[in-house]
């Protein structure tokens, strides 16, 4: 009965921290569909020998950890990559002109809120290594990607904050949205080669809804969508952004969604 007890927690456990690791691998590898693939053998790994979790670590980090053996031992190469789609394989393409493990400690410290020694045990080195491996990302992240973003967000105080955030990184501005419709209007006159999207908006409708009806229109571009509640957006059983920042946000988490969607981007508008 202890036994299967303890299973039923660990799988609650697991289970609550699920979301947060498919968000990672989404962001990591550039697409929901790859980053799930990473997940799912991360879950089927821990299900094979669940005492690979049971280290005394936390079972976040556990998680976490097991997912970065799997990704590094797979050559931090997409699932299948014999089915790649073209979007896949420039993300492919774009990784491997970076430094090693750069983008998975940005990630980790910015999205996922793990501290350097936190990041340290995850990615089995140092902490001095986990910083410069961060220190080194945020440069390679932002040289020479520059565009046009568009703010759909109702809050103007967050507005504000958010646009002044992607201002310094060397972004423009094209305006802020606060309701759908505005959204799709201001899209229509000034193109965005990026978009940032709260989820609830001021009128009741839908940040996501207004991206669809930008996407139907103009072709598909990065978005990064802002919400309070991610565990409502993670939940695998409809598309899925890659890029999500959760209320409350850093300055360093907005900068880096921003970074890592730029770099993903397909448009060619973007400066190169």
């Amino acid at each position: 009965m202890n036994d299967m007890q303890n299973q039923g927690d660990l799988s609650s456990a697991i289970g609550t921290e699920l979301p947060y690791l498919r968000r990672y691998a989404r962001a990591l590898t550039g697409s929901q569909e790859s980053g799930d693939k990473y997940a799912l053998a991360t879950l089927e790994a821990i299900l094979e020998d669940a005492e690979i979790i049971s280290t005394g670590m936390p079972i976040k980090e556990a998680l976490f950890k097991t997912f970065n053996s799997i990704w590094r031992s797979s050559g931090a190469q997409i699932a299948g990559d014999g089915d790649m789609s073209p979007e896949e394989a420039r993300a492919q393409k774009l990784l491997s002109d970076l430094t090693d493990n750069t983008r998975e400690a940005l990630l980790l410290h910015s999205i996922e809120r793990f501290t350097l020694s936190q990041i340290a045990q995850i990615m089995d080195i140092d902490e001095d290594e986990a910083a410069e491996l961060l220190d080194i990302a945020r440069k390679e992240m932002q040289q020479n990607i520059h565009g046009r973003i568009m703010i759909i967000e109702d809050e103007a105080i967050i507005a504000m904050d958010i646009s002044g955030i992607v201002e310094q990184m060397g972004h423009d501005v094209t305006g802020i949205a606060r309701t759908r419709d505005a959204a799709v209007e201001l899209a229509r006159k000034q193109p965005p080669d990026m978009i940032l999207a709260d989820i609830q908006l001021a009128d009741k409708s839908s940040g996501i809804d207004a991206v669809n009806h930008i996407f139907a229109e103009m072709g598909e571009i990065p978005v990064v969508f802002i919400t309070a509640f991610p565990e409502r957006l993670l939940t695998g059983e409809r598309p899925e952004p890659a890029f999500l920042i959760t209320k409350p946000y850093t300055e360093d988490q907005v900068q880096s969604a921003v970074s890592q969607a730029m770099f993903f981007a397909s448009s060619e508008n973007i400066e190169g």
